[in-house]
């Protein structure tokens, strides 16, 4: 049996000339921000601001009506009476190791975790050095990509208040902390969904071994990842794209359900449910959680035995 064969000639593609594709390849860089901001992303960057300001403001006010804690040296955070039992504290800079965690009265920064990244005035400029990195403002992640969405700097929705009142303490109903509830729920699920779509146009980075993010092409320079001495990387991020976990990180908590008993102990650990500290927090309000999160909730999960 004869076998066909095919002679390839290596002179039937001709070859690409580097140098004539060089201008047009630096021109197209130069030029690359003519695409942004991208205008029919517009009203969603808008609409993310709106949703990021209605959820500090509600959880600014539920957290005056309902119990947050905080660890005193871990980041681990409970909502309900009295903090739980389960040991899982790891202490100061972790030279401890499943201790029971010691509370504290928690703050918005517990349950809604503060992301910045450096402010760029567009975002095609240069990278950031490491002796610029004060040169430069640092601003919520999530306020930056909308900036660079295309959002005017003095619209009101980008101005954050201090949400914070002390001096707010009226009495609210069950009702009135339920229509709380509710809206701070909505507005949870409309900043990740509007920052999801915002990734999809928008480029961010975070880097690989700590939480810095960064909202742009391409990462900077600023050595401030390797702070240990058995870090190798001297300092330098190793950055890969970011997601909305990156961008609005969802803090777990402990959930307690209807079922546990009224402290949870460290024997049930394996029983429990956990809750981003936002929807627990809705939850205790009276809020329907949606379907997405009975998974990890264990909503109709077995109780620890007695």
């Amino acid at each position: 049996m004869l076998r066909a064969l095919r002679n390839y000639s290596t002179n039937s593609r001709r070859a690409l000339d580097l140098r004539k594709l060089r201008p047009m390849i630096l021109n197209r860089i130069e030029h690359r921000a003519r695409d942004y901001p991208v205008k029919p992303i517009l009203p969603v960057a808008r609409e993310v601001l709106r949703a990021r300001t209605a959820l500090y403001s509600g959880v600014s006010t539920l957290i005056r009506h309902i119990p947050v804690w905080a660890c005193k040296y871990c980041p681990e955070v409970y909502i309900g009476e009295g903090g739980h039992l389960i040991q899982t504290c790891h202490g100061y800079r972790r030279h401890g190791k499943k201790k029971v965690h010691e509370w504290v009265n928690g703050s918005v920064d517990d349950v809604i975790v503060p992301v910045e990244c450096f402010h760029l005035q567009k975002m095609f400029q240069n990278i950031i050095k490491h002796q610029e990195r004060f040169d430069h403002q640092r601003v919520p992640a999530v306020v930056e990509l909308c900036l660079q969405a295309g959002v005017d700097s003095n619209d009101p929705s980008v101005v954050i208040t201090a949400f914070d009142n002390a001096d707010d303490h009226r009495s609210l109903s069950e009702d009135d902390l339920r229509l709380i509830g509710r809206q701070t729920l909505d507005a949870w699920e409309k900043l990740r969904s509007g920052v999801h779509k915002l990734l999809f146009v928008y480029p961010a980075r975070v880097c690989k071994h700590c939480c810095e993010v960064h909202v742009g092409p391409s990462g900077h320079k600023a050595r401030t990842c390797g702070v240990f001495k058995y870090e190798s990387w001297h300092g330098t991020h190793f950055w890969k794209k970011a997601g909305v976990d990156d961008m609005v990180p969802p803090k777990r908590v402990w959930h307690r359900r209807r079922q546990d008993p009224p402290i949870l102990v460290d024997k049930g650990r394996n029983y429990y449910g956990h809750a981003p500290a936002v929807v627990d927090l809705c939850s205790k309000a009276g809020a329907l959680v949606p379907s997405t999160y009975f998974t990890m909730m264990k909503i109709d999960g077995l109780t620890a035995p007695v």
